[in-house]
């Protein structure tokens, strides 16, 4: 049966790698653009009682598609080879490659920042919610890991405009060499990888709360309302589309 062979499994792959980042980033989304704004608005007890009842359950969701969204993208690329057939020296230098390249690098990190940060922190604020629900007391750490975790979790909004900006950009038109260069000159890519680096790193370091703390305003302005978040993603999109148009231009 065709799904035996290499190129149908990396099909159905595909299937998964699509469906589960579907999944991943319609709850991203959906944690910044509707949850957090209507909790704020929300009287505690409703509040606490929405953590216990309807964040865990969708945070499970999350993780796990998040995994599986990273998993099925590793395994299309070791199914499919890496020899001329598939995705070969050639293919990462071209601009679908180096797209694809920057798209992995960002999910990595995404990947990171839902298991080694927002789950952990959002643990401590379901935990606490729980507790006061019961007649406990307040868990003073609860609003620091909150907002770690907010942090986190916006900063994954403005990566994932331009991840799915090179998802989509691999296949439909960086390919397009009639347009961008088969093969752009290595100091473009140099440059190209090292803007990316720079860019994901500084931005990863300040959600993380390593440049600018993690108090509002400053370079924290961005992760302050889902408006800014929003502004943000779609400046880091354009820019590397720019990019593209302007040194891969065939």
């Amino acid at each position: 049966m065709e799904i035996f062979h290499k190129y149908g499994l990396a099909g159905g792959f595909r299937i998964l790698h699509v469906m589960s980042a579907v999944m991943w980033m319609g709850l991203l989304w959906f944690f910044n653009f509707v949850q957090t704004p209507a909790y704020a608005e929300m009287e505690p007890g409703a509040r606490n009682n929405a953590f216990d009842k309807l964040t865990w359950r969708a945070l499970w969701w999350f993780r796990y598609s998040a995994m599986f969204t990273v998993a099925s993208g590793l395994l299309i690329l070791l199914v499919t080879g890496f020899g001329n057939s598939g995705y070969g020296s050639d293919f990462w230098k071209s601009p679908p490659g180096a797209g694809l390249a920057a798209a992995i690098l960002l999910a990595l990190i995404m990947l990171y920042n839902v298991l080694g940060v927002i789950w952990p922190n959002q643990q401590i604020v379901i935990a606490n919610a729980r507790n006061v629900q019961a007649g406990g007391e307040p868990n003073p750490a609860a609003p620091a890991a909150a907002r770690a975790g907010a942090m986190a979790s916006r900063q994954n909004t403005i990566f994932s405009f331009t991840v799915f900006l090179f998802m989509v950009g691999t296949s439909h038109f960086f390919n397009d060499f009639g347009h961008f260069k088969g093969q752009p000159a290595a100091g473009i890519r140099v440059l190209f990888y090292i803007v990316l680096l720079a860019i994901a790193v500084v931005m990863e370091m300040n959600a993380l709360g390593k440049l600018g703390g993690t108090a509002p305003g400053g370079y924290n302005v961005i992760y302050d309302t889902h408006q800014y978040a929003i502004y943000t993603a779609v400046g880091l999109m354009v820019f590397f589309y720019l990019f593209f148009e302007i040194f891969f231009r065939a």
